[in-house]
């Protein structure tokens, strides 16, 4: 759900608005995706938009921006070690600096200080990593509860979660709360987003599919993909 308004806006600006019965390559398991995703867009109804909505009405804006900061400033660690093991050091150096800088300076990420000196923010995980040294994405691959992901990506999310705070709190309250407070802050930020994907898809499967795949090597590549064979 974290990338639904960046797959809504990539394909509407290319022109892919998905009717049914778009079958993809890269989707050999459709039948138990598509049984995976119905069951994650019927938690969603039922649970977690109720909450993010009544999130977003009862916590101020403010506030809201210091949460989406904070979870944003702990990504940066997980995203500057990608960056090195890329080869990418001066990205990688950006990166933890900007954990440093907003840690101490932003008092644990709540504020973002790090952007205005010129610590530009990147996105990179161990997923991108293993792309980025030549390992094919595999199958498409729905995940219960947390959604598109690769058969390469997929296990590549522990090693991500390790960069984290999660594996290094103790307290399994405060660990919990983190991880639920996340969610929710998630899911608030994607609000305005479903509506674009309600309105542009037919086939609202296929339509984050495609747009999830499609971004997805974008990322792998730095946004300069090679030219994929045609059929």
């Amino acid at each position: 759900m974290k990338t639904l308004l960046a797959l809504a806006a990539l394909l509407l600006a290319s022109g892919c608005a998905t009717t049914g019965g778009n079958s993809n390559p890269a989707d050999p398991w459709e039948g138990l995706n598509r049984a995976t995703y119905g069951f994650n867009d019927a938690v969603d109804k039922a649970v977690l938009k109720p909450v993010a909505q009544g999130y977003v009405k009862v916590v101020p804006e403010f506030a809201r921006a210091g949460v989406t900061n904070f979870f944003e400033n702990i990504s940066d660690v997980d995203t500057g070690i990608n960056n090195l093991l890329q080869g990418k050091f001066v990205q990688g150096g950006s990166d933890l600096g900007r954990f440093a800088f907003n840690t101490v300076f932003g008092i644990f990420g709540l504020w973002d200080v790090a952007t205005p000196l010129g610590l530009e923010k990147h996105y990179e995980d161990f997923g991108q990593t293993l792309g980025w040294w030549g390992m094919p994405p595999g199958p498409y691959l729905v995940i219960p509860l947390l959604g598109p992901s690769t058969l390469r990506d997929a296990p590549a999310r522990y090693v991500d979660a390790y960069a984290g705070y999660y594996p290094y709190v103790d307290d399994i309250a405060v660990r919990n709360s983190l991880f639920g407070i996340g969610i929710v802050s998630t899911r608030a930020n994607l609000l305005q987003g479903e509506k674009i994907l309600d309105e542009a898809a037919l086939d609202k499967y296929s339509f984050v599919r495609d747009a999830w795949l499609q971004r997805r090597r974008n990322q792998v590549y730095d946004g300069s993909p090679p030219r994929e064979k045609e059929e």
